[in-house]
């Protein structure tokens, strides 16, 4: 049986009062977006720039990959070139997240983008599947404090991910346009959609994360131009995967419970609204 993507109807454990506050403060938030864009450019110049190394720094952290905060920001400032494979995938978050940041209005959610990613997420260090799905099986591990692995989900087949990648964006791209659903309830479905589906060998969730910023930039809320939504992301990691693992148990079967994930994706979210208010303040003050 195939793993229907039914994004036109709203699942029915989303109509709580608790999702519904998110929803409204953030966009309560939003709505002072402009304002800050508008007024305060100078003090944002500095807020990107923060942003995208705390962001590009956070999301390969998260993945094991690392560098010294010396070598990441001139990684960042392109000052030097990668020495390692963990620098080589550094640099090309870098390059998709400055395509994401510059192009995002032109780049729509189609498979063929989603490989492009990839590829360019690996420009640096290429392999031989960068940009292509998976084409064996793969498994989801997690290793426990004692050491020992254990399966936490099994994906989608490597055979039926290339179709089921095309309805998921198929699925993603009529909802939205069709304007029934609030963008902040569909974004996070089609996120962990697209990581249950797992299709790649590697990369998965940075680019999942990549995915995040587009989607949200596309839906006007640019937040994370200014606000590491990564960092926070790396500051509640086993919440991150305890919601995950959660929002994903029978997922195959079309059963799982999509609430723990979206209420985690809305309070990171709204967190970054409100870090973003609280600084751009802060350095208002601070320059007059």
């Amino acid at each position: 049986m195939k793993r229907k993507f039914e994004y036109l109807k709203l699942p029915s454990s989303l109509l709580c009062s608790e999702i519904m506050n998110l929803l409204s403060a953030i966009h309560e938030f939003k709505g002072k977006q402009d304002l800050y864009v508008e007024a305060r450019a100078d003090v944002l110049i500095h807020l990107l720039e923060v942003a995208r190394i705390q962001s590009t720094g956070a999301s390969n952290r998260i993945e094991g990959i690392y560098t010294s905060d010396e070598r990441l920001k001139a990684l960042m400032q392109n000052k030097t070139k990668p020495k390692n494979r963990n620098e080589e995938e550094i640099a090309g978050y870098r390059e998709v997240l400055r395509l994401i940041h510059e192009n995002y209005d032109h780049i729509p959610i189609r498979p063929n983008i989603i490989l492009q990613f990839h590829r360019d997420l690996y420009q640096f260090s290429p392999l031989a599947l960068c940009g292509k799905f998976k084409t064996a099986d793969n498994v989801i591990t997690e290793t426990g404090p004692a050491g020992i692995e254990r399966i936490r989900f099994t994906p989608l087949s490597a055979f039926e991910t290339p179709e089921a990648m095309e309805r998921l964006s198929n699925s993603f791209t009529e909802a939205l346009n069709m304007g029934k659903i609030d963008p902040l309830l569909l974004i996070p479905q089609f996120i962990l959609d697209f990581l249950c589906i797992h299709p790649f060998t590697d990369g998965n969730g940075r680019l999942s994360r990549l995915l995040t910023l587009l989607l949200l930039y596309r839906c006007g809320y640019l937040v994370g131009k200014y606000i590491s939504i990564e960092k926070i992301i790396e500051d509640t990691k086993e919440t991150y995967y305890e919601v995950l693992e959660e929002s994903s148990a029978l997922w195959l079967k079309g059963r799982n419970n999509i609430l723990p994930f979206v209420k985690y994706f809305l309070e990171i979210l709204l967190k970054a609204y409100r870090d973003f208010e609280q600084r751009v303040s802060l350095m208002a003050n601070k320059s007059l």
